[in-house]
């Protein structure tokens, strides 16, 4: 089944999605990236993912990303791609996000100038013309919904960075370690990794909060009545957790094993026991519209003050498909309504 980019990230407030995932999460196991080449720029390197391993024979000089992720974890190298996807969600009007642009200026290569990367649209999927119009010499896909057929397509243009985990579940750690592997960058990779998860600690302590504070996070649809909770694995218990916060026992005891997240009926939405209940707001919707829904009224922490949701589409993609670059925007935009929010149910 066909595991589009844009429903591995919001689309899971759907059945039919629910069933996609089912059918897709255990087709492969996680695989950690890992190199041949002790630390350095030393070439060859391998890199493992889900469809085998990747060798990479010369430090790689023309790059190219697909999917969200992937691109931010090469900008934050300090390379830029020749080539990369346009952000058709959460996207500016330059078809990309706030931290991106950030990156691009510093690098001298502001989307609109002579050095910007060439924007595609996948809106069709994986974009193979694109691709093969930027002549790369690597590919990164290591977070996405890569089949193996549209992996073993793109290897004939050049060798491909696979998906380090299925269905758009790698950890943005894992892609950025990934990335630094086979750009010959892997010092540099780690201190990227060990920067931002210095960001997360000193946010946590700032926030404490957050400490034995529960969340689960999910998503709330008013207009259908739809609940859906993420799972570990996701990236948004992820973000919550490394803030010291604590995912409610009830989702990880329900979830099917092999999936991020499952659908929830909203007549039992009073068992969500949780301080926290983190949420994206749908177009066209409200935190009210949740707040007065007979039926999520009662899940707990909406009863207690503790519904946080992002307050746009922009903020939900910085935590949803997480990054070496969008989780300090996160953190300066999302924690501040988190840190409220667990105040009010928790009243520390």
């Amino acid at each position: 089944m066909k595991f589009t980019r844009r429903a591995g990230l919001i689309a899971a407030a759907t059945t039919a999605l629910a069933l996609t995932l089912s059918a897709c999460g255990g087709s492969a196991d996680s695989a950690p990236a890992s190199s041949s080449a002790a630390a350095g720029a030393t070439f060859p390197v391998s890199i493992k993912h889900i469809y085998g391993t990747t060798e990479i024979t010369e430090k790689p000089e023309r790059v190219a990303t697909l999917s969200w992720v992937n691109a931010d974890a090469v900008l934050a190298l300090g390379v830029v791609p020749v080539a990369m996807a346009e952000d058709v969600w959460g996207n500016n009007k330059q078809g990309s996000t706030d931290w991106k642009d950030v990156k691009l200026e510093e690098l001298g290569a502001s989307i609109g100038t002579e050095k910007a990367p060439v924007q595609y649209s996948e809106a069709d999927g994986v974009n193979f013309t694109a691709l093969a119009e930027a002549q790369p010499d690597l590919i990164v896909a290591g977070y996405s919904g890569l089949t193996k057929d549209e992996y073993d397509k793109l290897s004939k243009i050049a060798p491909v960075v696979g998906p380090v985990s299925p269905n758009y579940t790698s950890s943005w750690q894992d892609v950025t370690s990934a990335v630094g592997q086979a750009l010959g960058k892997e010092a540099e990779a780690a201190a990227v990794i060990g920067d931002v998860e210095g960001k997360l600690a000193t946010a946590a302590e700032a926030n404490p909060v957050f400490k034995d504070t529960t969340f689960i996070a999910g998503n709330l649809e008013p207009a259908d009545g739809g609940i859906n909770l993420y799972a570990t694995g996701d990236s948004r218990p992820r973000f919550l957790t490394a803030l010291g916060m604590k995912q409610s026992k009830m989702v990880d005891e329900n979830v099917k094993e092999g999936e991020f997240f499952l659908p929830w009926a909203a007549e039992r939405a009073n068992e969500l026991e949780s301080d926290i209940f983190f949420t994206w707001v749908p177009a066209g919707s409200s935190t009210d519209a949740i707040k007065e829904n007979k039926l999520f009224s009662q899940i707990p922490a909406v009863s207690k003050g503790g519904l946080v949701a992002a307050a746009n589409d922009m903020e939900v993609l910085s935590i949803s498909a997480a990054s070496p670059l969008s989780v300090p925007y996160a953190i300066d935009k999302v924690v501040p309504a988190l840190a409220a929010g667990a105040q009010a149910a928790t009243g520390k």
